[in-house]
Formats: structure tokens, sequence, C-alpha cells
């Protein structure tokens, strides 16, 4: 990020800022509501001298464990198998969730974001595959199915939250995105 405060801040300057946010919430330096709040701010900044009192107070992004805040993508696999993914876990930009022959449950509500929008690819072939996101997020389904299920709730989001997009494509799979537990077969996540 350049220094001149006077300079528009690009879409890079306001992501490595909400980036140092998401490391700041994931360890415990802010709450929910403080992260929200900057985060907030820091999608609305427009030089980047508004971006630099959102940090101020926060350590610098260069730290080595920030390597994992910068990932753009990651691979959550199940084979034969039920994999869960839930509580405080930083996702990527790109998610790609694969299940094959088993269960992949993944629970969003509290995971860190990296910005206001990523993109969940679930590709599922024999198997099922829940995704839990937070009650704020919008979510737009851009995916497909053969020979199964796929129910995507998208409504209900305010317009604070982050935009999750769904892609991919399941064969005689079960592929469920919501805000809440409501079907029997999603006990298991809580």
């Amino acid at each position: 990020m350049t220094s001149d405060p006077v300079l528009r801040a690009s879409d890079a300057d306001r992501d490595r800022v909400a980036a140092v946010l998401s490391e700041a919430l994931a360890t415990g330096m802010l709450t929910s509501l403080e992260h929200a709040d900057r985060l907030d701010a820091t999608y609305s900044a427009k030089t980047v001298g508004d971006l630099t009192p959102i940090t101020r107070d926060l350590p610098d992004v260069a730290a080595p464990n920030v390597a994992s805040l910068t990932i753009e993508q990651q691979t959550i696999d199940s084979k034969f198998s039920k994999v869960i993914r839930k509580g405080r876990w930083v996702a990527s930009r790109h998610t790609r969730l694969t299940a094959r022959f088993g269960a992949l449950i993944i629970d969003l509500s509290e995971a860190v974001l990296p910005g206001r929008e990523i993109t969940i690819e679930a590709d599922a072939r024999f198997s099922k595959l829940i995704v839990l996101v937070p009650d704020n997020a919008q979510v737009i389904d851009e995916g497909g199915s053969m020979f199964g299920k796929r129910h995507v709730t998208g409504g209900g989001a305010r317009e604070d939250g982050p935009l999750i997009r769904v892609t991919g494509r399941s064969m005689f799979s079960k592929v469920i995105v919501s805000r809440e537990v409501s079907d029997w077969n999603l006990r298991s996540v809580g």
C-alpha cells in the first residue's frame, strides 16, 4: 500500500487491510462486532488515508502467521469418510469442497472470511455436502446437480454481510447450503 494518504485506495489495498482485520479477529484482538465495523469502514474507504486509522492499533500484516490469510485457494476433501470443519478457521477467497462416497460438513458461521465475496466450489459424487453460512450472508447459487438434491438458501441477507457464491456440480449427491440447522441429518454439526 502506498504511503500517500490522498491517493485513491485500490481493491488490493482494501484486501490487505481486511487480511489484518481477519488475523486480529482470529487471534482475539478484535471482537466480531469490532471486526464487522472495521471491515465495513475498510470497504467504504475511498483513499489510502481512510484506511490508515482502521489498523493503526493492530500488528503489521508482514508477520509470518499471515501466510494462511493470503492463501487465495484451499481444498477441503472427504473420501470414504466424514469431515467436519467448524469453529473459528480462516476460509479462502476460493474454497473447493470435494466429497466422494462420504460426508463433508463446513460451518462458515464462525469462520474468518478474507473479504466481502468468497466462492465455494461444491463438487460432490455419491456424497452429502453441507455448508452452513453466516446469518447475514447473501448466497448465490451458480452450480448444478444430476441425479441428486441441491438446496441452496439465499434470501434474508443484510447488505453488510458477505457474498457467498456457490459453484460446482454434484452427481448422485445431496448438497445443502443453509443458514440454519433445519434438516434432521444436519443435527451432527452442533
